[in-house]
């Protein structure tokens, strides 16, 4: 007998989301790294898949080491083929242990690759696009933790004004008349690893059109989600009866788990139309056919 050869490495996930992708890669304890290339950020990085080079920023929401294994090289790679510093995001609490990573790193290499690091606090937001930020909200986890959002803020004419002419708008602005108002449209949330809590109730993650949460279990007993403080099935369900969001992707799944299962289990307690909104990143099969038919729709469309 000849050894066999070694298992073939997971295939990345992909969901299409319009006007959204979401894909990468997260099992528990494995490696999470999720990238959404119209938003040029990928969240986490435990480790570094070739299509999360392009993006600008790096959002990552803990320090353990299956959410940061890969940043060393994200920043190194972009350097190697010239596509500029990565900007690292980061939890103000760990700058100093993700700098003195990075450091440990530059040393063992005999070269110093050139990045970014920007802190935030819960609340903190900075601009990644034209008239978009990324925000931070807290969570809870065996260590410090934060989730982000993408918020997209708009203006709009205020009722009283619609239809005057471009001069008397241009006027009243002149005065200092407000004539718009400001409006938040949050986009994408991303929790992290975290317990259920209040966090997940603010206004920027309810509303969020697609919320993208950790769901590490789905057993019978709760007591492993609890201690390692990660969230449970039971916990996705209520949650989602009073999230307002279009999609909610699953991520952070355990090996452990059987996906066909897990979405029975989801269904049961939800009923079908809100199990509709829940996407498994991971689930490979439903996941292609769902693209197959937005594909066959898009075809439809274009004839």
């Amino acid at each position: 007998m000849i050894p066999k050869p070694p298992p073939r490495e997971g295939v990345l996930g992909f969901l299409y989301l319009p006007p959204f992708r979401v894909q990468g890669y997260s099992v528990a304890g494995e490696a999470t790294t999720i990238t959404i290339p119209e938003m040029d950020i990928t969240f986490d990085m435990g480790f570094c898949p070739r299509m999360s080079l392009a993006s600008k920023f790096c959002a990552i929401t803990h320090g353990h080491m299956d959410h940061v294994g890969g940043l060393a090289y994200w920043c190194s790679q972009r350097n190697f083929q010239g596509m500029g510093p990565g900007t690292i995001v980061c939890d103000a609490r760990i700058e100093k242990d993700i700098r003195q990573m990075m450091e440990g790193m530059a040393a063992l290499e005999r070269q110093k690759t050139p990045y970014e690091i920007v802190t935030m606090n819960p609340g903190d937001e900075i601009e990644i696009k034209n008239n978009i930020v990324l925000r931070c909200f807290p969570a809870e986890h065996t260590c410090p933790a934060v989730g982000y959002a993408i918020v997209e803020k708009r203006t709009k004419l205020k009722e009283e004004f619609i239809g005057l002419p471009q001069e008397k708008l241009r006027e009243l602005k002149e005065r200092g008349t407000e004539i718009v108002r400001h409006l938040e449209v949050p986009q994408i949330a991303y929790t992290g690893d975290t317990l259920p809590g209040a966090h997940l109730l603010t206004e920027t993650v309810r509303k969020a059109r697609i919320v993208i949460a950790e769901c590490t279990f789905f057993e019978e007993d709760k007591g492993r989600a609890k201690v390692g403080m990660h969230m449970h099935a039971d916990d996705i369900a209520e949650w989602l009866r009073v999230c307002e969001c279009e999609h909610m992707v699953l991520v952070h799944v355990s090996r452990r788990t059987h996906l066909g299962q897990a979405r029975k289990q989801l269904s049961d307690a939800l009923g079908m139309d809100l199990a509709e909104r829940v996407h498994f990143l991971m689930d490979h099969r439903a996941n292609k056919i769902r693209y197959e038919r937005q594909e066959q729709e898009a075809q439809s469309v274009a004839r």
